[in-house]
């Protein structure tokens, strides 16, 4: 094979290699990423962690005071059969129009 055929063949792939890359660089960046790392980013997460575990504290203790209130109010037993408030069902409406049935086809 000569030279020209050789380029003949490679230069499609180029040319198309870089127009992919063109258009590629409108939605992500081609360059190489950077790797430098924020100063303290460690010191970041423990604090993260620190204010996580002092929540789950405060969610655990809030947890169990609703525990004990709830179990006040049933030694109380506050809630009654007679005291709610609730209005009796309406009575059922009579159909207008008696239903009839539909007849089916027969295959």
């Amino acid at each position: 094979m000569n030279f020209i055929s050789i380029i003949k063949r490679v230069a499609p792939f180029f040319l198309t290699f870089a127009v992919g890359l063109f258009i590629a660089s409108f939605f992500v960046t081609v360059a190489a990423p950077n790797f430098q790392f924020k100063r303290g980013g460690f010191r970041h997460h423990r604090e993260y962690d620190r204010q996580r575990e002092v929540r789950v504290g405060e969610l655990e203790r809030e947890n169990e005071c609703l525990k004990k209130r709830l179990a006040e109010m049933e030694k109380r037993d506050w809630v009654l059969e007679n005291d709610l408030d609730v209005p009796p069902p309406p009575p059922p409406v009579p159909p207008t129009m008696p239903m009839k049935s539909v007849p089916s086809r027969a295959r």
